[in-house]
């Protein structure tokens, strides 16, 4: 089983679009073909991202996250990611996924440049379901 870490804006769009590759992915999750990974930081952040007042008019904070969290694999917070990246704020989950050798999920593909990945692989919600998808058939 693949080890993903999913950047908030996969929890946020999983909740707001019931329909869509975020929402698949987050039940592949829950249904327990994809394991998670999280860390203190990490945690913080989907908790804090869920609460704003702005996401209250979708039903905010999802009922799965507590569930998500819980099964996650949690590890210690990584150390400080050392490459440069366009948005600081997103580098502990660069250096999570390295650190546990998981993939890091995301719809802000911009915001983990090749060049700043240093050998994490980093993928939309769409293109790591269509991955699951070709393993699963054993293409």
């Amino acid at each position: 089983m693949r080890l993903i870490v999913l950047d908030t804006n996969v929890i946020v769009s999983a909740a707001i679009g019931i329909a869509g590759p975020p929402a698949r992915l987050v039940d592949q999750v829950l249904l327990g073909l994809a394991q998670t990974v999280t860390s203190t930081t990490v945690i913080a952040e989907y908790r804090d991202v869920v609460r704003r007042e702005k996401f209250h008019q979708y039903g905010f904070p999802p009922p799965w996250l507590d569930y998500l969290i819980a099964d996650s694999l949690e590890l210690p917070d990584p150390p400080r990611w050392p490459h440069s990246i366009p948005d600081p704020k997103n580098a502990p989950f660069l250096a999570l996924a390295k650190i546990a050798g998981a993939w890091l999920i995301t719809g802000n593909l911009k915001h983990f440049p090749r060049s700043a990945r240093h050998g994490v692989t980093v993928l939309s919600p769409a293109d790591y379901l269509s991955r699951l998808a070709e393993s699963e058939s054993g293409v």
